[in-house]
């Protein structure tokens, strides 16, 4: 009987580069059969939303919330190097001359693989982040999903 491989990833983070490694992990252990799934939690909901504006009824803060915060992956900035905006456009043509998919792609390929990707519903309450929002064909939970999924992982990262 072979052992069951999971990974649990916990994406916190809102930062485009972070967001990539949590996905290149994640696709990677999918190719080593892994069943991985990805909680997006805080600034990590971010990468599941949706590029285009959706409208939707919200409050005040949840209105300047949504529109402080990156409207899609591609949008994302980067942890270091940020530069006004500038670092992820230089980032970007430095991976395309290496071949390394954007995120965007990583993302596709993490649903095509099906790698559960989890939105925090406690998160998307505090941001006022609607599920039509956010993309298509994705699961919403709390934490207690999430600790269910990690209580019996062999891997669990925090990024």
């Amino acid at each position: 009987m072979t052992e069951r491989k999971t990974t649990n990833i916990i994406l916190f983070s809102g930062d485009y580069d972070k967001a990539m490694a949590a996905y290149i992990i994640a696709n990677g252990a999918a190719a080593y059969d892994h069943e991985v799934t990805i909680f997006h939690t805080f600034w990590g909901l971010n990468a599941l939303r949706k590029d285009e504006h959706i409208p939707v009824k919200k409050g005040f803060m949840e209105k300047m919330f949504g529109k402080m915060m990156p409207r899609g992956s591609d949008k994302m900035g980067l942890s270091n190097m940020n530069f006004a905006g500038f670092g992820p456009k230089m980032i970007k043509d430095v991976m395309k001359k290496h071949n390394v998919m954007p995120l965007p792609q990583l993302i596709e390929m993490a649903q095509e693989q099906d790698i559960k990707l989890v939105a925090c519903t406690m998160t998307m309450d505090l941001l006022g982040l609607q599920k039509e929002e956010l993309l298509d064909n994705i699961e919403y939970a709390g934490v207690a999903a999430y600790l269910a999924d990690a209580e019996d992982g062999k891997v669990n990262l925090f990024i």
